[in-house]
Parts: C-alpha cells; structure tokens; sequence
C-alpha cells in the first residue's frame, strides 16, 4: 500500500476500509489531464485554550457549550461528508483550563509524557499547525518540551521529548542567538486525492501542500518576561515575504497560511496584531485559516458581526482579497471548513474559487442541542481530569457573600475587590523589604472582570456565598499572568482609567430610543477597575479620552504629577491592551509569582471574607444624567437579585432573550449608583 495515501485516507476518514484504500492505491496511475475538477476540504480548528472535554473547571459542571471532544464529532461528521480532507490547527491550543495550569505549573510532567491536549488532538490525526500567543504564555522551555523543538535558545532543552504528531510551523518567530525561526517557518505535505478522471475512473491524484505559520508580534509585550531577550519578532508581511518564494520554489500546488489573528483594516504596521488583511494580498498564498479573535468568520446572517462591510472582505462566503479564508470560533465550540474546489491547470492545481465557500459548523444545532462528545477522546484524558478537579477541589477559605461578574461593568466590585486587595498587600509587602525607595509612593491596584458574557450566559463568575477552593480562585483569575507593578504620575492614571472607560459607549440624554452602554467590541478584561484608596467617576456623555470626573486619592483631588505604584500582570504592564504610558519601561516590580497564586494564598491567609470588608467597595460610578429613554446593557437572565444584593438599586429587567441572557436598564440619574 503506498503510505502517503493510506495516511491521507485515515485522516479523511475514507468510508471504505483499509482494504479498499490499498485496491485504490493499486489502481492505475493516469496523467490528471488540465481541466479536471477536485475538491478539498480544509478544516480549521483555532483557540481551543486546552478546552478537551465538555466541562467547566471554575463551576466544576459539565458545559455541552465547549470543548474538543464535541469538535471531534464535527470533523467526523466533515471526513465522512467529503472524500478529501485535511485538518489544521491555528494555535492558543495548550492553555486555558485549570487542567492546562496543572500540566504546566501545579505538577509540570516529564519528557517522556505527551501533554493531554496533544494527547487528544492525535486521535484525529492533524496535518499541521502553528503557535498562537498564549502558548508562549508558560514559557519557552515548557513550549519547547511539549512540542518537542529545542528552538536554539537559551535556558531551553535541546532534549527530544514527546510532542504532537504532526507539523508546527512559525515564520515570523526567532531566537536571538542565531536568528533562525525558532519553528520550521514552513513545511510541504504531500498528498493524494481520490478523484475521476475523464472517462470516469477512480484514480490517485497526487498533490502537494505547502503551509506557512505566523503568530501576533506583539508577543513581545504581552509575554515580556518569557520572551525578551531570547526571541524576537517580525511583521506578518515582512516574514511572508521572506518565506513564501522559498515555499512556492518547493514545486507546490497551493499554499495555506495559518495564521493566529484576525482581520483588520487599519494601516498596517510591523506590529500589527491581526494583520491578515494585508497578509491575504501577498502573492503565493492561496488560503487563509485564521484565529485569535475568538469570533467566526465568515458569519453570514449576522447583522453585528466585525467583518460586514469591510473592504476586499466577503462575510457571506468567506473570502478576504479574493482568497478562501475561515475562522472557527474558540474553546471547540466549532469547526472551521472551506470546501476548497481545485482545478488542473498547466500540472498543477488551482483554486477554482467561484465553487469554492467556507464556512464555520457549530457544536450546537439549530434546535438549541448540542452534538454529542466523541467516545474516544475522553478516555485519553480521563486520569488528568479527575487529578485536576481534586486539585482544583481544595478548600482555602469562606465568604460571606457571593462573587460575580455578572454586572461588574455597572459597577459591582465584589469579583474584583478580593484581587485588588491582595495584589495591593502583595506588593505593599515587598517593597517595603526590597524596595524601600518606593516605600513612601502610594499603592494602587488595578483588576478587570474576565468574564462578561463574551462566551454566551454561563460566561460569567458566580461565587456562591460560603466555602471557598482553588477553582474559585482561578474563576475570578482566569490567566496565568504574572504579578507586575508599574510607576506611574496622576496624569497617567487618568489616562489609564480613561482607555478603561472606553468600555463605554457616548450616551445622548436626548434621544428617546434605548442607547446601549457597552461597548461589544471593547473586551471586558481591559475593563480596569483601579482601587486603593481612589475614587471617581464615568460620564458617558462625554467622548473617549474625556470621561473621568472628580478623580480623588483618599478624598483628595489626585495631581497630574503625584506619583502612584500600580499593581497590574504582566500582559498589561508590558502594553497589552494598548493603554497609554504602559509599555514595560515603567515597570518597578515583575514579580515571581503568578496573580492567581498571590489571590489563593491572601485567601488562605485571611480565611474569611465579609462584604463589608473585602466585597463593598464601589470606589466609582457613573456621573449622575438624566436620559429621555433607557439606557441599556445585556447580561444573564434571572440575576436581578444579585443587582439588589450588590446594592445596585438603579438596576431592572426590561426583557428575557429567551436565549439564556435578559436585557436591563441602568437609571443613571440617581446621584450615585
């Protein structure tokens, strides 16, 4: 039996047996004349963030919502559904999950180990992926053991360990010692196709693929400390450039660029983080499987979606600059296809792309089901499941009161009080033993919901008043950043909270309809909330830049020049988020530990929680305006009961969804909400 074929015809799932595949294999090889039709099925799976089974680690409770194991069942259902098919990966696959933070940091495991992601991801036989920004976020010398790649750089093992089985490619990643990517940038996949020829026959057609990584730049702020000084980056188009004549020299028939970002249309620049605008022009690339957005694309039907109406972009069938392009959606809740439709044209195959369309398959039906879990997958993982849910199970404290997100961006601080106290003892603690010239500058800490809805109505932290454990814990820190302060001057902070109000959308008290007040394309985790002693307020009248009122530093008002140490993570202290005056050269502290871990041992310290002193704290608000209609925001149906106990009194139902979420209105004209 020829090995290349019988691999292509495992991993498209071929309804015939092996037995078949051999007959087929044996058949006769014919010339494929110029004008004969095929067609590939590409599929794309992106952001899984070590989502393997359908479950919830923060609410320890299944979630049908997510999770590989369903995504599985996708790629089965697509294997069988087309003759041909390849399956790729577009990175931030190994973190995400408490499960992920166990492998990496409770219990790190031994070369000789596969990591339970790669574990699960081999049952499906990829053929190749790339490196997303969050796989970086456990540092090099993990990244390189469980992918199995010395990289050349220092402090990383050139051992050989156990990794996935299949390609990982990156080209506009390299190491500092010798200026080498520190992936292959590219690889060739050679392939074969069941088509009919001419005059009907089933015969092999032979192909080769060649498929190029790319990864966001801006890894170097957002992972800073793992990262500088070992590698570097360059721009999406610099490293296509360099790379793709190399590629195509390799006599391919098509080039797939699987890239972790999105789509965006502002000018480009070296560092763009979601450069596949301008990425899909390069000459070379014929398609394009994307991630990192968390949103699908295409997303046809859907009158909010980012990518109607920009230039060169087709929202309906997928295409950006003429090029087939696909975007599942994140933690497995889809899968990514393109029915790529291939033409013979002088030896080689061409994209025919009028036939072509892609489009992204939810784990959840039309009717509000979910597919069921694909049996094999749970097996592969199920001792690291249960060893992860006792971990997470451990007992650190008690609360009297329940922690929430649900409408922590009008004001609740209860999910984010806890964080900020302990990050702000944290550090007050450390400097006033290693850093005493910082000793008589006022500590501030600043803590962002995580959980706001993005994900659907389970996206939300819900900490039930009493015991608390370690998933708790990792439900109100979510990412593995590390605690970092920064130096900053009053005018700087204004400007901090001002590109945090940005949250907000400009309300005009005249208009009579109902005005949203969030902001959907503003994340919930660059919503700062900063505490410590400070106090202000939000007026959403105002434009971007021109919202903060009334700033106060223990009542009295803060000087554009009085200093502050702010405690922060690393991602934002190193400029993620694009907030003005971080950009890491302010940095006084970057600490060892991780914020998640300075929040488990302050509640192990403390024991008991009460509202009055760890969950009252509603140190801002809005400026108090009178509107002609409602103004409006969306969270979890059925949760006006945790506004009431939050005392956010200028809270009511409108309306119930009827898909899991309610519409409330905020009365911002009570003095002080």
């Amino acid at each position: 039996m020829n090995l290349t074929f019988a691999r292509f015809c495992l991993t498209a799932s071929c309804a015939i047996a092996l037995a078949g595949c051999a007959a087929l294999s044996s058949q006769r090889q014919a010339t494929v004349a110029d004008g004969t039709h095929a067609e590939l099925a590409i599929l794309e799976s992106t952001d899984i963030h070590s989502n393997i089974r359908s479950y919830d680690y923060y609410k320890l409770a299944d979630d049908p919502a997510l999770g590989f194991e369903r995504m599985a069942t996708l790629v089965k259902q697509a294997r069988a559904e087309f003759p041909n098919t390849l399956l790729f990966d577009a990175g931030d696959t190994i973190q995400g999950t408490a499960l992920a933070d166990y492998q990496a940091l409770v219990k790190p495991f031994g070369c000789d180990e596969e990591l339970a992601m790669y574990r699960a991801m081999d049952t499906l036989h990829y053929d190749g992926g790339t490196i997303g920004n969050h796989d970086f976020n456990y540092g090099l010398p993990f990244l390189a053991q469980v992918t199995d790649r010395s990289m050349n750089v220092d402090d990383v093992s050139a051992q050989h360990c156990k990794g996935p089985h299949y390609p990982l490619v990156l080209s506009n990643a390299f190491s500092t010692r010798d200026n080498q990517p520190i992936y292959p940038p590219y690889a060739v996949l050679e392939r074969k196709m069941k088509i009919r020829a001419a005059d009907g026959h089933r015969i092999e057609a032979p192909i080769r693929i060649g498929i190029i990584g790319f990864t966001p730049p801006p890894i170097m702020d957002w992972d800073k400390r793992n990262l500088e000084g070992k590698i570097y980056t360059k721009g999406l188009v610099e490293a296509a450039r360099e790379y793709l004549p190399k590629l195509r020299a390799q006599n391919v028939d098509l080039v797939i660029a699987i890239s972790h970002g999105g789509i965006d249309v502002a000018p480009y620049g070296s560092q763009m983080e979601n450069a596949n605008w301008y990425l899909s022009e390069e000459p070379g690339i014929d398609v394009l499987l994307l991630g990192h957005s968390h949103v699908p694309f295409p997303d046809p039907g859907n009158a909010k979606s980012r990518f109607n109406n920009l230039p060169d972009v087709d929202n309906q069938r997928g295409f950006v600059h003429g090029k087939p392009a696909v975007m599942g959606n994140y933690w497995g809740k889809s899968l990514g296809v393109i029915e790529l439709a291939l033409v013979r044209e002088g030896s080689h195959w061409q994209v025919d792309a009028a036939l072509t369309h892609s489009e992204v398959r939810n784990i959840r039906k039309p009717d509000g089901s979910y597919v069921a879990p694909d049996a094999e997958i749970a097996p592969l993982v199920q001792k690291m499941h249960a060893t992860t849910i006792a971990y997470v199970s451990q007992p650190i404290g008690d609360s009297d009161f329940a922690m929430t997100s649900y409408f922590a961006e009008v004001g609740d601080v209860s999910a984010l009080q806890p964080v900020n106290t302990a990050q702000r003892e944290y550090t007050e603690r450390y400097i006033a033993t290693n850093l005493q010239q910082y000793a008589d500058i006022p500590v501030l800490s600043a803590a962002a919901p995580f959980k706001t809805g993005f994900g659907g109505p389970s996206d939300y932290t819900e900490i039930a008043a009493g015991p608390l454990a370690i998933h708790n814990a990792a439900d109100l820190y979510l990412y593995p950043n590390t605690l970092t302060a920064v130096k900053i001057d009053g005018a700087r902070l204004k400007g901090w909270l001002e590109h945090a109000a940005g949250l907000f959308n400009r309300i005009d008290p005249m208009k009579r309809a109902p005005q949203e007040l969030i902001n959907q394309k503003f994340p919930g985790y660059n919503f700062d909330v900063i505490q410590g002693g400070l106090t202000y307020a939000i007026d959403v009248r105002q434009r971007n830049g021109e919202r903060i009122r009334d700033l106060r530093y223990h009542g009295k008002p803060v000087d554009a020049a009085q200093a502050f140490i702010v405690v922060t993570n690393n991602y934002r202290a190193s400029g993620g988020g694009r907030f003005p005056g971080l950009d890491g050269n302010n940095i006084v502290l970057s600490a060892p530990d991780a914020n998640r871990d300075v929040l488990i041992n302050w509640l192990r310290e403390h024991k008991h929680l009460t509202r009055a002193q760890d969950g009252s704290d509603r140190n801002w608000h809005f400026a108090a305006v009178k509107t002609a209609g409602p103004v409006v925001f969306t969270s979890a149906v059925g949760k006006l009961d945790v506004a009431k106990a939050d005392r956010l009194d200028n809270v009511s139902l409108l309306k119930n969804n009827s898909d899991g979420t309610a519409t409330y209105a905020l009365d911002l004209s009570a003095p002080r909400q």
